[in-house]
């Protein structure tokens, strides 16, 4: 996002952040390392070089099994208590206690007021949601479970393109973020509610998102109440629209807060 944030903010896009480059940076090493020492010696057939590459690929297998153990994790999370789930979610996120909970507070005002059992997020996957994506994740989790509602999909939608998936949510978060560009300028909401409006018809929609609409949303396509969350310090164009969607479709517009 392109505007400036509040400090609270900050520290929480700091977190993650150094979160996820710490994990890839240690899988990159430990990759680089492979290479490196199989290069050195040649074909790799001294013992030497053996043992060193089965350490390394042994740590490697470690850390794929550590997030696999997370995704089993993410899942089981599904059913059990409002307030465990919680703590758990802030856990595996090394937000559970400390200074690293005080910086992921976070409520989302009239969350509760979504109606039904299902509910279908719509995330912005252009250029400027590029900052949030690195901790996108765990807020999306922490929004799914004290809305109290079952996620049936998660879509993304940028310059006309989009995709939609659905399964577990461990599943779709996964697939979100391997699929999602992250790229491109175009925030097609309309084509999205367009394409939509065809689909399953969820309880709600949830669109994410932190720019208004490039083109025309078609608002008798949308098919249920739409609840809209402007991500961070939005622009007054973002608020306006994301409202009007919200009221029109019998929606409201949601509000997010690090305190």
């Amino acid at each position: 996002m392109r505007t400036r944030r509040g400090s609270n903010t900050e520290s929480v896009y700091e977190v993650f952040s150094d979160m996820a480059l710490l994990m890839l940076a240690t899988f990159i090493f430990l990759f680089a390392m492979i290479l490196m020492i199989s290069h050195l010696y040649g074909s790799g057939e001294s013992q030497k070089s053996k043992e060193t590459i089965a350490k390394l690929e042994k740590s490697l297998a470690s850390s794929q099994a550590r997030n696999i153990e997370l995704q089993a994790e993410m899942n089981r999370l599904v059913g059990s208590d409002t307030k465990k789930q919680m703590e758990k979610v802030l856990a595996s996120a090394g937000l559970g206690k400390g200074q690293g909970r005080k910086d992921f507070e976070m409520m989302v005002k009239g969350l509760r007021h979504l109606p039904g059992h299902d509910l279908h997020l719509i995330i912005d996957g252009t250029g400027s949601m590029h900052g949030m994506s690195m901790f996108l994740i765990p807020i999306l989790r922490v929004i799914s479970i004290r809305s109290g509602k079952h996620v049936s999909a998660i879509t993304w939608y940028a310059d006309n393109r989009m995709g939609s998936y659905g399964g577990t949510m461990g599943e779709m978060f996964d697939k979100l973020m391997q699929n999602a560009p992250f790229v491109g300028n175009k925030e097609t909401i309309g084509h999205t509610f367009d394409v939509l409006g065809t689909a399953k018809i969820p309880s709600a929609y949830m669109l994410i998102g932190d720019e208004p609409s490039t083109d025309t949303v078609h608002y008798h396509a949308i098919q249920a109440p739409v609840f809209t969350l402007p991500l961070g310090n939005s622009d007054s164009s973002t608020k306006v629209q994301f409202r009007k969607i919200a009221n029109i479709s019998g929606g409201r517009m949601l509000e997010l807060k690090f305190h």
